[in-house]
């Protein structure tokens, strides 16, 4: 039970009760229906807050029972209004004799990581460059202004759509690095727009959810590679992934696929990544319909139906001229060539959806994939990313290729820090580690990928 206790205020009255708890009675409200948290020694009940909270009730729901500290601060970029949404939630603070941290963790580890983000704040790296993300969307839009003059002045022929691929492909990853930063809350001042332009780079961009990315992606950051916490690593009878869970399904006798394998058919995986990203969404959807010959009449162009008042009338009655009266021929011919460019755009959005998924898959998986994968340990926070993340060699091609995510551990760390200053902070990430020998792996990219498939 708690205790309790009254302060008196400055005008003489009593203040309301102010409840103790210990580390034990708290872990016990880890529950669907019974969620506690502390966050700086404050203990709250957000039992009913969390089907409400913008970041997804799992998330949360994922800290109860524990210190939520670091986590509050690592997503939150205006604590101070967020404090105002929690304080209705208030129960009681931790009994003065209780350590700041939960499960014997190292309190001085904790104490230095929350110092060393104090350093990063005061060095200005949670400031995001105008410049760096103004440059970055210009050069995704020239990839696609480029596309639509290829278009232009070459058609369609083999070799141009081919190019034409790559530069869609290219322009369509870098979105989806784009609208990451953007969900992170990492480039402006204000929440609302970031999510503003989230919502338009993703959905508009990408063809994606907003909502759907908040939901999986903060739980996946909150508890990276923890087993029913993580839904990045939750693929139960698809593969085994780490280390116990093969064991764990070899003593069960489970055996949904053929695990032996799964390295093989984990290239299979990829291809269903298209159909989380409809076309139809997409700005380059204009595009589409000009990947056939330019001289086939566009359908909306010429409509069949279209009487003798229309605008296009006259091109309507030579061609029934020269089908000889029989307006029947142009309009099957019409909608011939409309499904006909329907169908080759659709195979060719596909195609480059294709392609952008194995980017997507490889990339993003390079960093955790080879990492420890288990179930909840409840590690401090950087003892917890560390375990799960790794690094890619810093070089101007990696840092664009994989959209500054070669800097993982520091992404995890912070992150709603903008990408461009993970290099800076990178150092003294490195030697905090270094003091209290917590492993921080970096490797190239090609052994990055080969690491996957081990």
């Amino acid at each position: 039970m708690g205790k309790g206790g009254e302060q008196g205020g400055d005008s003489g009255e009593p203040a309301a009760q102010i409840r103790f708890y210990t580390w034990e009675e708290i872990q016990k409200h880890n529950l669907r229906t019974d969620k506690w948290l502390v966050i700086e020694r404050k203990v709250y009940n957000v039992t009913k807050w969390a089907n409400r909270h913008p970041g997804g009730q799992r998330v949360i729901s994922h800290c109860a029972g524990e210190d939520a500290t670091d986590a509050f601060q690592a997503f939150h970029i205006n604590p101070t209004l967020v404090q105002k949404f929690l304080k209705p939630l208030l129960i009681g603070e931790l009994a003065p004799g209780e350590p700041s941290q939960d499960r014997d963790k190292n309190s001085q580890l904790v104490e230095d990581f929350r110092t060393l983000r104090k350093t990063a704040e005061d060095m200005n790296l949670f400031r995001a460059s105008p410049l760096f993300f103004s440059c970055y969307l210009g050069h995704i839009i020239v990839m696609e202004v480029l596309a639509w003059l290829m278009i232009s002045y070459f058609g369609t022929g083999w070799i141009t759509t081919l190019i034409l691929a790559c530069i869609l492909t290219t322009s369509q990853a870098q979105a989806g690095w784009l609208q990451h930063d953007f969900g992170h809350l990492s480039v402006f001042k204000k929440s609302s727009w970031n999510h503003i332009v989230h919502k338009f780079v993703i959905g508009h961009l990408k063809g994606a959810s907003a909502n759907w990315w908040n939901h999986r992606h903060f739980q996946h950051h909150a508890k990276p590679n923890i087993f029913k916490k993580d839904p990045d690593v939750n693929m139960l009878h698809i593969f085994v992934l780490g280390d116990t869970q093969p064991v764990e399904y070899g003593k069960k006798k489970l055996k949904y696929l053929p695990y032996n394998h799964q390295h093989e058919y984990f290239f299979l995986s990829e291809i269903p990544l298209p159909f989380l990203i409809p076309c139809s969404h997409t700005l380059l959807t204009p595009l589409w319909p000009w990947l056939d010959s330019p001289r086939v009449p566009h359908p909306t162009l010429f409509p069949a139906d279209c009487g003798d008042n229309s605008v296009h009338a006259p091109s309507l009655k030579s061609s029934r001229k020269t089908y000889h009266n029989q307006p029947i021929i142009p309009k099957i011919f019409e909608e011939t060539q409309s499904a006909r460019k329907k169908k080759n755009s659709r195979d060719f959005s596909w195609f480059c959806r294709f392609l952008e998924s194995h980017w997507f898959v490889w990339v993003t998986q390079m960093n955790h994939i080879p990492m420890e994968i288990d179930s909840e340990k409840h590690r401090d926070w950087l003892s917890s990313q560390m375990a799960a993340t790794c690094n890619i060699e810093q070089s101007f091609f990696n840092d664009w290729f994989t959209g500054h995510l070669n800097f993982q551990i520091e992404h995890h760390l912070f992150p709603t820090m903008p990408r461009h200053n993970f290099w800076k902070v990178k150092p003294l990430v490195k030697s905090l580690c270094a003091k209290y020998g917590v492993h921080y792996e970096e490797k190239p990219l090609g052994k990055a990928f080969v690491d996957i498939v081990g």
